[in-house]
């Protein structure tokens, strides 16, 4: 059921988002008056289709992209047979160079604004909330295995990245931070400011979500909210409200340091000092094999939440829609000189991964969103077979006034479209490989 709900949502969002960029090319096309002959979501074999017009509209059985078929244009259908006729007044090769641009662009057009529109609609709707800066200095930070290997220690307050204060705790962990070449965190540390430098390729410790969780996080005061029925706890007589400081003896303030004092006794009997209306008790109680007692908690601390009106969400949305492109855009970058592992590389298992195992709407348009601003970047490289090759190839048309031989145009698209499939392979090869690393 895991593998079908992450799939769905997968084929659900792919379909979405490349159905709006196929109908990018069409309204576009269709606008100049172009005639398009094929829209489809989806490759061939084709499933269900129909006709209507001039285009015949259909869903293809291979779900990892689509494709619309514009007369006199040569594109991934290698089609060419007409184009040794006399050029007709509907086709794509005799409009206007300015005018087959826009209908190359038409797709990430549409794309950058469905991303931008997720992302808007998400404030408009959920606000934002995080943990702030303030609230890091407060409480500090607890470093797990990854953040221990550069320099982090439990109790860290983070002070500024690259020298630069932050406004949110995530920002220790995004690209911003770990992209930059020579950066580093200062944290204030048994009254001393220390700089923590970020490795070079250190990013690519990151390669998912567990991944991000053993890095660091906010150290969180916590309460006792209810003991769960038959667990270990039932018997204690746990209140809400309840504060466990101690376990054996050692003072536990925070979240992080009662889960360690718990496994470090699993399969044992503990000692539980819990703070009640200003007085301490003493409670014994086993730990489970797993080591958890049976009990459902809170933290002390909240968020900020901010709200936004609608036209204060459309700023914010397109900020941080346009902030996964330049991420994107950087890693890539970074790939090239090898600070990156290609292993980053993520086919649609990978994606689907993304998803999620549970169908969370808000999660589901956040990640829709990400994917829709990176297929605007994707498709804008200038390789051959995709809309940033075409748009290079008339760019350089609109600049020279000649326009490449279609001959040329054809050969370009045979080896965009290898490199296109070698890239492919690699991604759900690396799909594949995390498959068998993770076991």
């Amino acid at each position: 059921m895991d593998t079908l709900i992450m799939a769905a949502q997968l084929l659900l969002g792919l379909s979405l988002l490349v159905g709006l960029h196929e109908l990018g090319h069409l309204l576009t096309a269709k606008m100049f008056g172009m005639r398009v002959e094929k829209f489809s979501i989806g490759f061939p074999p084709k499933i269900i289709g129909f006709k209507y017009g001039e285009t015949e509209y259909s869903i293809g059985a291979i779900p990892l992209g689509g494709f619309v078929k514009i007369s006199g244009m040569v594109d991934e259908s290698m089609d060419t047979e007409k184009l040794n006729e006399e050029p007709q007044p509907w086709e794509f090769r005799s409009k206007p160079a300015w005018q087959r641009l826009i209908v190359m662009l038409g797709g990430i057009i549409v794309n950058v604004v469905t991303g931008v529109v997720i992302f808007t609609f998400l404030m408009y709707d959920r606000g934002d909330t995080y943990f702030s800066r303030d609230q890091v200095l407060e409480h500090g930070i607890a470093a797990y295995e990854i953040g221990e290997e550069i320099g982090f220690r439990d109790g860290d307050r983070v002070l500024d990245i690259n020298g630069e204060p932050y406004k949110r705790f995530d920002d220790l962990s995004s690209g911003n931070a770990l992209l930059n070449s020579g950066g580093y965190y200062t944290v204030e540390r048994d009254g001393e400011h220390v700089q923590i430098q970020v490795p070079r390729g250190f990013i690519n410790e990151f390669s998912d979500e567990k991944s991000i969780g053993n890095f660091i996080e906010i150290r969180r005061p916590f309460q006792v909210e209810r003991a769960t029925q038959g667990g270990p706890s039932e018997s204690v007589g746990f209140q809400q409200g309840d504060r466990i400081v101690r376990i054996n003896g050692n003072q536990v303030a925070y979240f992080h340091e009662f889960q360690k004092a718990l496994r470090a006794n699993a399969s044992e009997e503990v000692l539980l000092g819990i703070q009640r209306n200003g007085e301490e008790i003493e409670r014994a109680v086993r730990v489970t094999e797993d080591g958890t007692i049976g009990i459902e908690i809170s933290s002390t601390v909240e968020p900020v939440r901010e709200s936004y009106t609608f036209f204060e969400a459309i700023p914010r949305g397109a900020e941080r829609a346009f902030s996964a492109v330049i991420i994107n855009a950087r890693a890539l970058g970074r790939m090239f000189t090898g600070e990156v592992s290609a292993r980053n590389v993520s086919g649609p298992i990978g994606m689907a991964k993304i998803y999620g195992n549970q169908w969370d709407w808000i999660k589901f348009w956040s990640i829709t969103g990400l994917i829709s601003m990176i297929l605007a970047f994707m498709n804008l490289l200038p390789i051959p077979a995709l809309d940033g090759g075409h748009v290079v190839f008339l760019l350089y048309e609109m600049i020279s006034g000649q326009s490449p031989s279609e001959q040329f145009l054809e050969n370009a698209q045979k080896v965009g479209m290898v490199l296109l499939l070698a890239l492919m392979v690699f991604a759900i090869g690396n799909d594949i490989l995390k498959i068998f690393t993770s076991w």
